[in-house]
């Protein structure tokens, strides 16, 4: 078996980089995914009225990659429902709304923040300290921990930032590279000294740091509609069940060993997960290999429950997430069914429960029953959900989110010098600058761009 261009992976990123392959002319690509189904994390199933989402369940479209996508395929979209549209943040086992203007990390609106009760007076005082800090030194990378709390103070980072950017990337704040991940507060703070000066100087700042509900998108069918539409452009190009074992250069080809079967291709994108990919080619550049085995990654679960409405009135927004000081299974509750419409039948609630990640992964050695029931209890507790439900989902994710800890942009940068010294190869994924589902699509995009624009033979034809 021969093809021009091999993807390997179809999650997002791999689908993404097979779909641009095609719309640029390529007739002979070939996809290889290892399970039996497309999609990776993402996963819709439609059950009696309910729309229920294993994993992501939308994506931003202020990162347009994703979108844009979604109108080429035709798949239709919808946007977050009207409604209350604030963040809420569980504080000594109460439910208390954000304050208005938090940024993720940072306040703006300082009258709110003095009236709010999820912060005591000092941690208020320490937070407004940030107008008048200087500007930290340069620094190659910190910790988002590190720098809420050299900005902000202990309580922000443990009852908003932790909880708010933490959770975004099942993360350990102290871990988490804030150049990686949020770069935007650190050049506001060396361009303003202020973080919350630059905040407020810089509309544009606040509406990219902000919980900007109004900017989510999802497909009207779920997220599974906009796999399900790439399937059918790619059709017979897919081999599901297809886990590349060997990977080698052969003159002028590649050659892979997939499925039992050897395939022979002129170029490839690597789009599988990077601690998939480090044995694969540590064969080929053992330094490379290795660059890429120390990526990483955290394992999560996503606990679905559907209601009858009346049976969760105590809840308010569209959800809350959970600081790990709190010492909860959760990170985070999303009402599903108040945030896109379509999501559940008339006079029924979707609850989506979020656990595991990085501080709490000792959860998910609970099967699957016993994480309906810690979540069920901690729905008892919060929010005052006695009912039992009408249906329940668990779906796992191991090992599916990238950890991009400090020092990941200077790691990843080693890595595509690397990768850029083997022939017609180009790396993708949420492993390296981005892990919401328009990042993927624009990784495999580029990816796919790549290998077309360094092989002779595709220049000729695209």
């Amino acid at each position: 078996m021969s093809a021009r261009v091999a993807v390997v992976g179809g999650g997002v990123a791999g689908l993404a980089a097979a779909q641009r392959l095609v719309e640029r002319g390529v007739t002979d690509c070939v996809l290889l995914e290892a399970g039996e189904r497309l999609g990776g994390s993402i996963a819709t199933e439609r059950s009696g009225g309910f729309t229920i989402e294993a994993g992501a369940d939308s994506f931003l479209t202020e990162k347009p990659w994703a979108a844009e996508l979604c109108e080429r395929l035709g798949v239709p979209l919808v946007g977050t429902r009207e409604g209350e549209r604030r963040t809420y943040v569980v504080h000594d086992g109460r439910i208390e709304p954000l304050p208005e203007g938090f940024l993720l990390l940072a306040p703006t609106n300082l009258g709110a923040l003095a009236v709010s009760p999820l912060f005591s007076w000092r941690g208020k005082l320490r937070m407004a300290l940030d107008l008048v800090l200087p500007c930290g030194a340069d620094a190659a990378d910190e910790s988002l921990a590190h720098f809420v709390r050299r900005r902000f103070g202990r309580e922000a980072l443990e009852r908003a930032a932790e909880p708010l950017a933490g959770g975004i990337y099942t993360a350990d704040a102290e871990r988490l590279s804030l150049r990686a991940t949020m770069p935007r507060f650190r050049e506001l703070e060396r361009k303003y000294r202020s973080v919350i000066r630059g905040l407020r100087a810089e509309a544009g700042a606040i509406k990219a740091a902000g919980a900007r509900y109004s900017l989510f998108a999802a497909p009207a069918d779920g997220m599974g509609a906009l796999v399900e539409a790439l399937a059918r452009r790619l059709r017979e190009g897919v081999r599901l069940r297809s886990p590349v074992g060997e990977l080698a250069r052969d003159g002028a080809t590649w050659r892979l060993r997939a499925g039992g079967e050897v395939l022979a291709a002129d170029a490839l994108v690597l789009a599988a997960p990077a601690r998939a990919l480090a044995p694969l080619l540590a064969p080929l550049d053992a330094q490379l290999g290795r660059l890429l085995g120390e990526i990483e990654y955290a394992s999560s679960a996503t606990v679905t429950l559907a209601y009858r409405s009346a049976d969760v009135s105590g809840a308010r927004g569209f959800g809350f997430v959970v600081p790990a000081v709190e010492r909860h299974a959760l990170i985070a509750c999303t009402y599903a069914s108040r945030k896109f419409p379509g999501r559940a039948p008339e006079g029924h609630e979707l609850v989506r429960a979020f656990v595991g990640g990085a501080l709490r992964a000792d959860v998910l050695a609970r099967d699957d029953g016993a994480l309906v029931g810690v979540v069920r209890d901690e729905l008892r507790d919060l929010v005052g959900i006695t009912a039992a439900p009408e249906l329940t989902r668990v779906h796992r994710h191991r090992l599916a989110m990238p950890q991009y800890a400090v020092g990941h942009l200077e790691r990843v940068a080693a890595i595509e010098a690397r990768a850029a010294a083997l022939p017609a190869l180009a790396l993708a994924g949420a492993a390296y600058r981005g892990v919401g589902v328009p990042d993927c699509v624009r990784s495999g995009a580029a990816a796919a761009d790549y290998v077309l624009e360094e092989h002779p033979w595709q220049r000729a034809e695209a």
